[in-house]
């Protein structure tokens, strides 16, 4: 069947309507060594799929997150955070038959000779893609062949005490089309630093709370992030006092920060 072949992507499961798919898990792994060391963690790669067989192949590239916390994927090694040069697999190319899952071994080495104070953590992403594209139908009837990519997420920091820390630098009200607050915040820990923000309105006249759901969020040191919240659409025009609480770490370390602004 001809047509245009169509590459789905995404991280940890990926699967289409037509039953063909990609999972692996876990999405992060994590590596605690310094130089001259490995070690070596276990993915499982899985194929969803009751009727057609994968060939994959595996690969590295570099990724880092933009501003607002979207992934940023880049060509292998051309960061300066990247670890893709120290990861290797035992087998670059493998086939799963339906239903079948595989256990690969994952080894992160880093050069013995390796030094530079102003990288503390360093990572890649492992790519899954799928060389045997299927056929399959788009939306508009035209045939396509379907492919898809998956990836997790490596990380490598150095042994002993680590210092997870994030600064609230700004958190502003924004009235514009979808009405927002804005909270800025920066990494200058030296190490990631994941959590969750909660975020909190009270209406000064009525005495009302509006509490918004809860924003996962994922930093690595170095990042300056801008997360946009946006309001309840039908949030009543008045006063407001909004408090932005951020939780982040193993320790669950708190950061609040307050605004006070007028809604109309």
């Amino acid at each position: 069947m001809g047509g245009i072949c169509v590459l789905l992507l995404g991280f940890g499961s990926v699967a289409t309507q037509a039953q063909t798919g990609i999972s692996i898990s876990p999405p992060r792994v994590y590596f605690v060594i310094g130089p001259g060391q490995s070690q070596t963690e276990k993915v499982v790669v899985s194929n969803p799929s009751q009727d057609y067989p994968l060939e994959l192949a595996v690969s590295f590239e570099d990724w880092a997150y933009t501003t607002y916390g979207d992934n940023q994927m880049f060509q292998s090694g051309t960061l300066a955070t990247s670890c893709a040069a120290w990861i290797s697999v035992p087998e670059a190319y493998f086939s799963l038959a339906p239903g079948e899952s595989k256990e690969i071994d994952v080894q992160m080495t880093v050069p013995a000779a390796y030094r530079n104070d102003t990288v503390p953590v360093h990572t890649a992403i492992l790519y899954v893609t799928q060389l045997n594209p299927r056929d399959g139908v788009d939306q508009q009837g035209a045939n396509i062949r379907i492919a898809v990519r998956t990836g997790i997420k490596l990380y490598q920091r150095l042994p002993g005490s680590f210092h997870p820390n994030l600064e609230i630098t700004n958190f502003r009200y924004e009235n514009v089309e979808i009405p927002r607050v804005i909270l800025d915040f920066e990494n200058d820990g030296d190490v990631w630093a994941d959590g969750q923000i909660s975020l909190e309105l009270l209406n000064q006249a009525t005495g009302t709370k509006t509490v918004l759901p809860d924003v996962l969020f994922y930093s690595m040191p170095g990042d300056q992030r801008q997360q946009y919240l946006e309001l309840p659409e039908k949030l009543e025009a008045g006063k407001y006092v909004a408090t932005a609480i951020v939780n982040y770490g193993e320790a669950n370390t708190i950061k609040i920060a307050e605004l006070e602004f007028s809604h109309d």
